[in-house]
């Protein structure tokens, strides 16, 4: 199994590379349900892979001068701050047990993996969507900047991030193409750079808590990632971005409903 999990760790990769987004869609129930980690665990082991995978990714984009660190800035800080204060403060406050449905008991890891199960399907419908209409943003318009909005934005996608350990590029890449009017491959590349501070900022908020990480594995797992993304850097000038977009999003709503299915009906010792 753990041969199979850093193979899938290696899509994790190829899907930032490719899209900009989906690595910890990815990340996390390969983590949960072929590595056998913890799901609150694999929250914060999704922060480090993603967030060291994106930043490979967002290096690689502003040598080809496609990041704008402007929108880095006005995006990433509060984002930043919102997923640091989720990790420290407002993850260890949930109960490990929350309510019973019957005989369901709803655990801390379950909630999670329920929350992260939704965000995985309302960010498919976003793909599937794009897919079949891609906006379309002149590459020499000037960018508006909407800074309220940004800053909202930033800050409800941070929050996100520290629960349920998603990048949240599937949010990051509309808002900045619709409310900064930046073209796709530029917001592509900015992405990358916020999912990788705020990631990699918001593991440093588990490192202060009680929980023992498993080293090997997400230095293995984080390599296998980071050379996923770099075969997803050559694919993306092959393969049409749209095209690519819609599939992948089909095959995110199939995992989210499976996840769902599975943790309400079928829930793990380990998930209690």
């Amino acid at each position: 199994m753990e041969i199979l999990g850093y193979i899938l760790a290696t899509f994790v990769g190829i899907s930032l590379g490719l899209i900009g987004s989906g690595g910890s869609i990815l990340t996390v129930p390969i983590l949960v349900y072929i590595m056998g980690v913890n799901p609150v665990l694999a929250t914060a082991y999704s922060l480090f892979i993603v967030g060291s995978t994106a930043l490979v990714g967002g290096v690689q984009s502003a040598i080809q001068k496609r990041v704008d660190f402007k929108t880095v800035l006005i995006f990433g800080i509060p984002s930043i701050a919102a997923v640091y204060a989720t990790r420290l403060w407002l993850v260890p406050l949930i109960p490990k047990q929350l309510f019973s449905l019957g005989t369901l008991v709803v655990t801390k890891p379950i909630a999670l993996m329920l929350l992260f199960a939704i965000v995985m399907i309302l960010a498919s419908i976003s793909m599937i969507k794009s897919g079949k209409k891609s906006t379309v943003t002149d590459e020499n318009a000037p960018m508006k900047y909407n800074y309220p909005m940004i800053l909202i934005e930033g800050t409800i996608v941070g929050v996100l991030t520290g629960l349920v350990g998603a990048g949240g590029g599937f949010l990051i890449i509309p808002a900045l193409v619709l409310l900064a009017k930046m073209p796709m491959k530029l917001a592509v590349g900015t992405s990358l750079f916020i999912i990788a501070a705020k990631s990699l900022i918001g593991f440093t908020g588990d490192l202060q808590g009680a929980e023992i990480i498993d080293w090997t594995l997400l230095g293995s797992f984080t390599g296998f990632a980071v050379l996923g993304i770099f075969i997803g850097i050559l694919l993306s000038k092959k393969i049409p971005g749209d095209k690519l977009k819609k599939a992948f999003g089909w095959f995110v709503l199939i995992m989210g409903i499976y996840i769902i299915i599975k943790e309400i009906f079928f829930p793990t010792g380990a998930n209690h």
